[in-house]
């Protein structure tokens, strides 16, 4: 199935019952407005990497114009997703965010602002999710639009349950608990495939899990480290999830492993990502306001303690753990040169959402470019997964192994 396929189903779903219609869509150099012809429940927009685009999602609408371009946006398409909302997707010149949403004052306009950005804050954007915007209160359709059909049935729905954790997963390697724990996260999974390769349109998520066993596997064979991984099948992970499982397992290091894609086909190599000092202080301010202080950082009840003791205590703790994070991309650099190639400039930071536990060092592995045919290649072949999975296991055991020199002095 192609990619335009996934994002913009067939049309068969129908539209759905009073529905908005999208009348209009002007795209200028920095901004796109989108005019209805009646009212919409809401606009949520997110980012897509592999090729770049934004997916805009208009419920409460069916689409009634053709697709522009302009400015930022190469090109653009609308399709109904589902019966109940429209789909837009830009194809970007180059990466852009969506920076600001304002609607008309009749709330039958929206307009997006976009602002051009590196690739580092494109990837952290799409990470991030989806963002939502409301029209005004007045303007808004009723978000079950279908029981205005005399025809509908109301069915009671069973109570929800509370929310339960999800079980850990398995603990590879010795059974003892003396020795340090890293947990090896496998980007994307299940209904999110991650980056598409130039090569038979294979799926990041595949290479990333194969590769993330490469590195269990070559670990227990070592007997020196305990490992587990966050997911072990073609499952989708929700991120915070993924962070969660390092901090409840209390690993000493977290290894989420991903690989790129860029619009050149040249583009090649590997790099590595740390938290940035403006998404650790972002991360910090919003774990000091956090309703539940108890454990929030290696076990410390936060509660117990002042307001600007906690600043200080999640601070220094995070700084430590930043420290120990970017030292362990050198280590992860030095014992994988010579299977991955890197670029130049292969430490790079960002506010990935898999890299802001506060005591757990993290770092975020892109392994190449599915763009690149030669990266491509060596991603997904077998001897190549292998190599690369040694590779990140010889770093993780000289970077325990440097910890403990450290320690016992």
């Amino acid at each position: 199935m192609s990619l335009l396929m996934t994002l913009l189903p067939a049309l068969s779903f129908g539209a759905p019952v009073e529905a908005a219609t999208i009348r209009d869509m002007q795209i200028t150099e920095n901004a796109i407005t989108l005019a209805f012809d009646g009212m919409i429940e809401k606009a949520s927009t997110f980012a897509l990497v592999g090729p770049q685009r934004i997916a805009i999602d208009i419920n409460g609408a069916t689409p009634g114009t053709s697709g522009s371009s302009g400015g930022l946006v190469s090109a653009s398409r609308l399709g109904q997703f589902n019966a109940q909302t429209a789909r837009i997707v830009l194809d970007l010149a180059r990466p852009a965010i969506v920076s600001a949403a304002n609607y008309g004052k009749d709330g039958r306009t929206l307009t997006l602002n976009l602002k051009p950005v590196d690739q580092v804050r494109f990837a952290s954007a799409a990470q991030a999710g989806r963002t939502s915007f409301l029209p005004p209160l007045a303007f808004r359709a009723a978000a079950t639009s279908v029981s205005n059909n005399r025809n509908a049935v109301n069915v009671p729905l069973p109570k929800t349950s509370p929310y339960r954790k999800p079980a850990l997963p398995k603990t590879f390697g010795p059974n003892d608990l003396s020795l340090p724990l890293v947990v090896i996260d496998a980007g994307h999974g299940g209904h999110d495939p991650g980056a598409i390769s130039v090569l038979d349109s294979r799926q990041e998520k595949n290479a990333t899990l194969a590769i993330a066993r490469a590195v269990r596997d070559a670990l227990v064979r070592s007997g020196q480290v305990r490992v587990a991984l966050t997911r072990d099948s073609d499952t989708f992970l929700p991120l915070p999830e993924r962070v969660d499982i390092a901090r409840r397992m209390k690993a000493n290091l977290f290894i989420s492993i991903h690989a790129d894609s860029a619009a050149s086909p040249q583009a090649r190599g590997a790099s590595i990502y740390t938290l940035s000092d403006v998404a650790s202080d972002k991360e910090a301010a919003r774990l000091a306001a956090a309703e539940n202080k108890a454990d929030v950082i290696s076990g410390v009840d936060l509660g117990r303690q002042s307001s600007d003791v906690q600043s200080i205590l999640i601070d220094l703790a995070q700084r430590e753990t930043m420290n120990m994070s970017s030292a362990f991309a050198m280590v992860l650099r030095r014992e994988t040169a010579s299977t991955v190639p890197y670029r130049t400039d292969f430490h790079q930071f960002a506010n990935f959402r898999v890299l802001k536990a506060p005591d757990v060092p993290s770092v975020l592995m892109e392994t190449g470019y599915l763009s690149n045919e030669d990266d491509a290649r060596q991603l997904f072949s077998s001897d190549g997964q292998q190599r690369i999975g040694r590779g990140i296991a010889s770093a993780i055991q000289a970077h325990f192994a440097r910890r403990i020199a450290l320690a016992s002095r």
